[in-house]
């Protein structure tokens, strides 16, 4: 089960970060075309605006696929130093800690798009973007990474009750810089 359950959160997120690359290659083209039609006295305009949204929606979105791919950054000092047992209980904490903290987060962010949504707010540029459009994908990315988070924690739990620990590791460990050569 709890390998089933990473294979499948590992494949979506795979889908998710094809999907915010092609979003973050479409940013940076209009950028580009911004900066071309500067040359001739004219511009789209707003491109600031849009690049801040995008790089705020991919970067909620793309939490999740981090995770997965060991790619947060993590002090393993004391965790190298342990035998398999203790790097599993040092994993299953950091991530016990890092879910309660996206949970948090993404409980927090639901009053600000809310507010967005009570209030019909824009933002207060010259494009009068409605806030729901960028902030209802945002706040989406969190309560993904939070969903992500929560079942990854919880298989890595079922791995190493299971005393499959080189398993755990693979699915929520650290690894330094010898590691990686």
């Amino acid at each position: 089960m709890a390998d089933s359950v990473l294979h499948l959160m590992r494949t979506l997120n795979r889908g998710v970060a094809y999907l915010i690359g092609i979003m973050l290659l479409a940013c940076a083209a209009f950028v580009l075309a911004d900066i071309v039609l500067r040359q001739f006295g004219t511009s789209f305009g707003g491109t600031d605006d849009i690049s801040g949204y995008v790089m705020a929606i991919a970067t909620a979105w793309g939490m999740g696929f981090a995770l997965l791919e060991l790619s947060h950054v993590r002090i393993d000092l004391l965790r190298q130093k342990a035998n398999p047992l203790g790097r599993s209980l040092f994993d299953i904490f950091s991530m016990i800690v890092m879910t309660a903290v996206v949970l948090v987060i993404a409980y927090h962010c639901w009053p600000v798009l809310e507010r967005s949504i009570t209030n019909s707010s824009t933002a207060n540029t010259p494009l009068e973007t409605p806030l729901i459009w960028v902030q209802g994908p945002w706040f989406a990315g969190w309560v993904w990474f939070g969903i992500v988070s929560t079942l990854t924690t919880l298989s890595a739990l079922a791995l190493i009750l299971q005393g499959r620990f080189a398993e755990s590791e693979q699915a929520i460990g650290a690894f330094g810089e010898a590691d990686m050569r």
